[in-house]
């Protein structure tokens, strides 16, 4: 008896019944995801003085050392102005280099004592040779010994690493951490201090917590104005050569202070690059906080002061253009400038004292009282009447600024007789 055949059992597979899903991610992908997330961040335009300082002197072609503690923000700006300014980044951390990584390695050839014996360099300059451009990072500058400093010498100020020569769209920034913050710091040598823009970082915290929500400032060239490109060449020439004709000593003067020796100090190449950093202010119409940063920056507080005050001084209007039309006369705004301003009118009445200057100089006073701060002309006022000759009227104007000189005045007598009550009191 034939058996019974036994229905034949379907088999469904997934495929056939629904369609097949994708793998799940894993947790390093969906970790990866959240990292890109956080690291979506924009920029935008914002006023930031230490950022202009940086940009400008990368701009002039000088390079920078950025001097900051750690955790500070500088290898963060130093890539994100590569990125602004599409230029590659090449990192190298100069305390895990050798002297031959910038100096070159020798390479013996076929014959030595014909050819001689070429100096390889390393990979990072050859990369940067075929760009063309790009910004090197010279990172942990303080941390590098004596002998990598002394062949980095030549890499900033040649800009030549081993055979090799960097290309002119190449500029040079680095960073460092005070000797006290740095682990196992050095201090600069002084040749190598002295061919860098110094620029003290430090953090601000209203940039700080934007940046942390997701918008950081954005660093971008300065917009040079070609029209006035040989004025600031001039203007920049006039302010160096003027305070150097007058205080030789600063040509050159090396601090005795070993730690001083290692920033901005005074040398005629440090005067140079301040030239260019000048011409460089003026074309871009910086503000005197940014070129304030870059001088000092340069060739020191004390030095970088004095040619401050110097530039302010060449800012000053003619004291005979203002007596020519004082109506129309424009004085600084700036309280201290102002000052200057009139105190230098009343110096040219002075040396050519004339009825009609004295009367001009009477009314460029009462222009002052009417577009500023009334106590600036106390002091020319009362130098200037005591230049009256006898048969010289008193103007009419006079009488429009002696209420400001007599309250002026009384507010003195006032504030000497308080002092005089409160020793008193005191004894």
């Amino acid at each position: 008896m034939p058996t019974r055949a036994q229905p034949r059992t379907r088999i469904r597979t997934q495929s056939q019944s629904q369609p097949q899903s994708q793998p799940a991610p894993s947790q390093l992908d969906v970790a990866a995801d959240l990292l890109a997330l956080l690291g979506d961040t924009a920029t935008e335009p914002r006023p930031d003085v230490q950022l202009e300082a940086l940009t400008l002197a990368v701009a002039a072609d000088l390079p920078v050392l950025l001097w900051g503690e750690p955790g500070i923000g500088k290898t963060a700006a130093l890539t994100q102005l590569a990125a602004t300014l599409d230029l590659p980044l090449t990192t190298v951390i100069a305390s895990v280099h050798e002297p031959s990584d910038f100096s070159g390695l020798p390479v013996v050839g076929d014959d030595p004592a014909e050819q001689g014996v070429p100096m390889a360099p390393p990979d990072w300059a050859v990369r940067l040779v075929k760009a063309g451009r790009g910004l090197l990072f010279l990172d942990e500058l303080s941390t590098a010994p004596p002998a990598v400093q002394a062949a980095l010498l030549r890499l900033v100020l040649e800009r030549r690493v081993g055979a090799l020569r960097l290309p002119p769209g190449v500029r040079i920034v680095a960073a460092a951490n005070p000797r006290s913050s740095a682990a196992d710091g050095w201090e600069l040598s002084a040749p190598l201090a002295n061919r860098f823009v110094h620029l003290q970082w430090a953090h601000d915290h209203e940039v700080v917590v934007r940046g942390l929500g997701g918008t950081w400032p954005r660093a971008t060239l300065p917009r040079l104005d070609p029209e006035k490109l040989a004025q600031a060449v001039d203007f920049a020439r006039r302010a160096v050569c003027g305070l150097l004709s007058g205080r030789p000593g600063l040509v050159h003067r090396l601090p005795g202070n070993e730690t001083r020796r290692g920033g901005a100090w005074p040398s005629p190449r440090s005067w140079e690059m301040t030239q260019r950093l000048i011409a460089f202010a003026t074309a871009a119409g910086s503000s005197r906080e940014v070129l304030s940063l870059l001088v000092r920056g340069t060739v020191g507080d004390g030095p970088g002061l004095e040619l401050l005050a110097s530039v302010d001084r060449m800012d000053l209007p003619d004291p005979e253009l203002l007596l020519a039309d004082p109506a129309g006369a424009v004085l600084p705004e700036r309280g201290d400038l102002r000052q200057a301003a009139l105190d230098g009118v009343v110096a040219a009445v002075r040396a050519r004292p004339e009825k009609s200057r004295w009367d001009a100089a009477w009314a460029l006073l009462v222009r002052a009282v009417e577009t500023g701060a009334p106590d600036l002309v106390v002091v020319p006022a009362s130098t200037l009447a005591s230049l009256r000759q006898e048969d010289w009227d008193v103007p009419a104007s006079i009488e429009r600024l002696a209420g400001v000189v007599g309250l002026s005045r009384r507010a003195d007598h006032a504030a000497t007789r308080t002092a005089a009550v409160a020793a008193e009191a005191g004894r």
